[in-house]
């Protein structure tokens, strides 16, 4: 992302009760994130949506997991990523990792054509990313211009592939074509999707057509998207049955759900419930705060809000410019994060990627 999304006018604000009510209960209203899991204002509905879906997943434990936006090799020292990689395996812990595999393109090529040793460095990292307990998913192609993958890059003033997400005008089989096109790239060097993130843009111009969107009441992401992905997935085409997604809808009133399925497969639109406090995309030392999380006696924060009130999972997320082991203010906060939890919540809660917990919603064994 190239913009905090708590921080974005196109906000998420609805989380985990409307999840489980698409999901199981034919897609009840949902909740706004800002209220919280097991607020007054939840109520019984809450608890009894909670509790059926820990019936329906099988789970007796918050599931705990995370994204991580904007992550590249560009910008910080070589084997940044192995770090990052290296201490999620040692400490048990589970999430996700955006690639960009156009990043670049302009001076070194795509990550998929590589031409630098960087380049090769970082993807042989990748290919071990899913062991170490970290899903892959395309930011799409750029996390900026719409690609041309005759020319190998996003030609000056093409449209930003987020706003592309939301045209109303695309048809099911010009998305199938893009991030078709876009696993395939993946493909060349190995690396396998498990979902898709949503690249942002606050530009002008985004900012304008996003506008115009809403006042047409179109601001959803088209859902011509989300069949599309589903086409994909039953061909194939990513690692697993279930394709989670992190994507902002714009409305501000989005339900987190099934946003595609049948049979064996699903596409989910799979939302956090707790915020980037580890720097943001700004890199920014006045946005980190590990309390927000977990406070250091264990006894406060987010994460234990949502444990202590049944919450069948917590997903938080961050910007790879933030949270980075080399260069990133918040990563020693995320380490403070993750060593209180396993002290204080170790035994309340079982660490998950988000496409194990989306196999788990869709009734599968993950």
């Amino acid at each position: 992302m190239s913009q905090d999304r708590s921080q974005r006018k196109l906000t998420r604000r609805t989380f985990l009760g409307s999840l489980v009510a698409g999901l199981f209960a034919g897609g009840a209203a949902g909740v706004e994130r800002d209220k919280g899991w097991g607020s007054a204002s939840a109520g019984r509905d809450e608890r009894r949506i909670r509790d059926r879906g820990l019936e329906e997943t099988g789970m007796e434990k918050t599931v705990l997991s995370f994204y991580v936006d904007d992550t590249s090799p560009y910008g910080v020292p070589p084997g940044t990523f192995k770090r990052f990689l290296d201490f999620v395996s040692a400490e048990g812990i589970r999430g996700e990792s955006s690639v960009i595999l156009g990043m670049g393109a302009e001076s070194d090529g795509p990550l998929s054509r590589p031409t630098t040793d960087l380049q090769r460095a970082y993807i042989e990292e990748l290919h071990r990313a899913f062991d170490c307990g970290i899903d892959s998913q395309m930011e799409l192609m750029t996390h900026g211009g719409l690609y041309d993958f005759e020319t190998h890059r996003a030609p000056e003033g093409a449209i930003h592939e987020g706003l592309w997400l939301h045209e109303p005008g695309n048809s099911v089989e010009i998305y199938e074509a893009y991030l078709g096109s876009i696993i395939a790239e993946g493909e060349r060097i190995g690396v396998r999707f498990t979902g898709m993130t949503w690249p942002g843009c606050s530009c002008e111009a985004c900012e304008r057509r996003y506008a115009e969107l809403r006042a047409a009441g179109s601001p959803d992401v088209n859902p011509n998207v989300w069949q599309a992905l589903f086409n994909l997935a039953k061909r194939g085409k990513f690692r697993g049955r279930t394709v989670p997604c992190f994507a902002d809808d714009g409305s501000g009133r989005h339900r987190t759900t099934l946003m595609a399925g049948g049979g064996e497969y699903g596409v989910y639109d799979l939302v956090p419930n707790a915020g980037d406090h580890f720097g943001i995309w700004e890199n920014n030392p006045d946005r980190v705060d590990p309390d927000y999380y977990i406070t250091e006696d264990g006894e406060s924060g987010r994460i234990v809000e949502l444990v202590r009130d049944g919450a069948p999972y917590c997903l938080f997320y961050a910007h790879w410019q933030g949270l980075n082991p080399a260069r990133g203010v918040g990563w020693n906060a995320f380490t403070q994060v993750i060593k209180r939890i396993q002290r204080y919540l170790g035994e309340q809660v079982v660490w998950m990627r988000p496409s194990e917990y989306t196999d788990a919603l869709h009734g599968r064994q993950g």
